[in-house]
């Protein structure tokens, strides 16, 4: 294949404008997340207090804003440079409002049994800092899902994105079902190994709803079958996945109680668990290309 130098160059600054865009976006994406968070010191927070819980939280959304900026570039490829940065940041902007208030949502659904500011800024509670964190990728996951297959179709990502809301509230339930102890108050009494084991079920049951959005369909009867038949595979996971770590990869302890029946959890075991959740609802979208 023979170099050509002006298409090098021409490809180079392609590239470099739109990391340019990225890193504009990432930028409003930060500000975004201050504004919303007006009340607490960002830097103070994690510099000054040192607050791991806080770090969790923040780095969570900072891969949560990678996620959903990566969304926007995945498409046919660049038809003409100036109508796709339009849409790049038309879309990149959508992507970055719809994650705040998916966040604000999840807060108040999924963690609605204790103040979110309270736990990490004041008690710097690592479990909530970990589970803010997971909650913030698992709704840029559904985001990513939602938009790279619906450019130009603002009401189907609108109404995916109000669906799958709900669905991830509904995993919190069904997770606090299948579980033999109140995941709640244990993250509450700053149970780390609750926290994270929690996390992977949720970020798993997003990667499942986001492979659910990206399925091709003719229709929105066959979108809605898509979505439910992974939402409700990833439901079914939870208690499957949980006790396949019990029987497999914890042969010989009981998974409940290292996280929670004894002084000091098991933050190993959780990481299990959460591995176990979040690894079989890739290996399930796997199975389904």
């Amino acid at each position: 294949m023979q170099f050509n130098f002006l298409e090098t160059i021409d490809n180079l600054i392609t590239a470099l404008i739109y990391l340019l865009i990225s890193f504009v976006l990432f930028f409003i994406g930060k500000k975004v997340y201050q504004l919303v968070h007006k009340s607490i010191n960002i830097d103070d927070e994690l510099v000054k207090k040192d607050n791991l819980a806080f770090s969790f939280a923040n780095v969570g959304y900072y891969i949560a804003l990678i996620i959903v900026i990566s969304a926007v570039y995945s498409g046919d490829g660049i038809v003409h440079i100036v109508d796709d940065l339009i849409e790049v940041g038309i879309y990149g902007l959508l992507s970055i409002v719809l994650l705040n208030i998916s966040i604000v949502i999840s807060d108040k659904l999924i963690l609605r049994k204790f103040s979110i500011k309270e736990e990490i800024i004041r008690d710097q509670n690592v479990g909530v800092g970990v589970l803010e964190g997971a909650i913030c990728i698992a709704n840029a996951l559904v985001i990513y899902g939602v938009i790279v297959e619906n450019h130009d179709n603002f009401i189907e990502i609108l109404i995916l994105w109000v669906i799958s809301q709900f669905v991830l509230w509904l995993v919190s339930i069904v997770y606090n079902l299948i579980t033999p102890y109140d995941i709640h108050e244990h993250i509450k009494n700053d149970n780390v190994a609750v926290g994270i084991g929690f996390s992977g079920a949720i970020i798993a049951v997003a990667n499942l709803i986001r492979f659910g959005a990206q399925m091709e369909a003719d229709s929105w009867i066959l979108v809605g079958e898509n979505f439910l038949l992974e939402t409700g595979i990833g439901l079914v996971m939870l208690p499957l996945a949980r006790f396949l770590t019990d029987k497999i990869l914890l042969p010989k302890r009981k998974l409940t109680d290292e996280i929670v029946n004894q002084e000091k959890p098991n933050i190993g075991a959780a990481i299990i668990e959460a591995f176990s959740y979040i690894g079989g609802s890739i290996l399930i979208c796997l199975s389904f290309s």
